[in-house]
């Protein structure tokens, strides 16, 4: 018999689902796969975007198995947190049992900042930015979430 799985889990949201939420799951299965259990979703979900599957591929991290889902598809799940990753889905995000914690963390849009760059290395480079910024939260996630839960205890 399996031993039970004892990671907390833990959603990325966003509107499409195609960018931001799929490199913080990639980025989260990662670094602390052994801690979480990582899923991402969107409330408008789109395909997932090459160019993020590209810029992740560069640093050793594979996305191409990740698929984009709508956040109801998940609704059997029972999350111990759900980060929103952009104000649109912060804004539209669904409801979520009392005991979910609801985190937010926005992130700039590499599609939409690519979208009027002269040549792919330079609508790259904004992938990459938004790449290594969403790292940085990830790495530190232990200790952010930690400090919610310690919010929540305080008198």
């Amino acid at each position: 018999m399996a031993e039970p799985d004892h990671r907390q889990k833990i959603l990325f949201l966003c509107t499409g689902n195609s960018c931001r939420s799929q490199m913080a799951q990639a980025w989260t299965r990662e670094i602390h796969g052994e801690r979480f259990e990582v899923y991402s979703a969107g409330i408008e979900p789109r395909e997932v975007d090459p160019r993020a599957v590209q810029v992740m591929a560069e640093v050793g991290v594979d996305m191409r198995a990740q698929r984009s889902k709508h956040v109801d598809e998940l609704a059997d799940v029972e999350f111990d947190y759900v980060v929103t990753v952009c104000d649109n889905a912060r804004e539209h995000c669904p409801f979520f049992p009392a005991k979910v914690r609801v985190l937010h963390k926005s992130f700039d849009d590499p599609p939409y900042l690519a979208r009027d760059s002269s040549s792919e290395d330079e609508a790259l480079e904004h992938y990459r930015r938004i790449r290594d910024e969403i790292r940085v939260y990830i790495e530190t996630l232990p200790q952010l979430l930690h400090g919610e839960v310690e919010k929540d205890r305080s008198p």
